[in-house]
This record gives structure tokens, C-alpha cells and sequence, in this order.
């Protein structure tokens, strides 16, 4: 994947996290950490998403910082509903 920096083991620096993803639509890589809400597992995310709100559940990696200072976090993969 163009543009993603794999964790590295010895670091705590772009762990993977379960997440909800807010964001109006699901065609972006890189997503603004106050639109994404870490959760405890898999079963959390897809539990909380809510489509119609536009929040969606996702494995991401982050949070890193962008060139423009601005937090975010990268997606890994979108996870199916239940």
C-alpha cells in the first residue's frame, strides 16, 4: 500500500487499533484523529457503527503526524458489518 509506514516492533509508533471511522464517504487512506474513536475490539467497532451517521468500523494505524502538523491515522482495512 502506497503511502503506509508498517509498525515497527520495538515502538510503539503506529500501532494497528480497532476503530470508528466518522467520515462522509470511505474512499480516503488517511483519516484526521478527531474522526476516529479507538475501541477495545473488533466486535466494539462493528457493534457502534452506525452507516446512516456515517461512522464505519476499521482497523487503522496511527496516529502519525502529517506534513502539515495535522494528527491522523491511516486505514488498514474496513471491517464487514456483523
Amino acid at each position: 500500500m502506497q503511502g503506509f509506514v508498517s509498525p515497527d516492533p520495538q515502538t510503539e509508533v503506529s500501532e494497528e487499533y480497532w476503530a470508528l471511522v466518522y467520515m462522509p464517504g470511505r474512499n480516503r487512506q488517511h483519516y484526521p484523529a478527531n474522526c476516529v474513536r479507538l475501541v477495545d475490539s473488533a466486535k466494539a467497532a462493528r457493534t457502534g457503527a452506525q452507516p446512516a451517521q456515517r461512522l464505519f468500523p476499521a482497523k487503522v494505524a496511527g496516529p502519525s503526524k502529517s506534513s502539515k502538523g495535522q494528527m491522523l491515522y491511516t486505514l488498514v482495512e474496513w471491517l464487514s458489518p456483523e
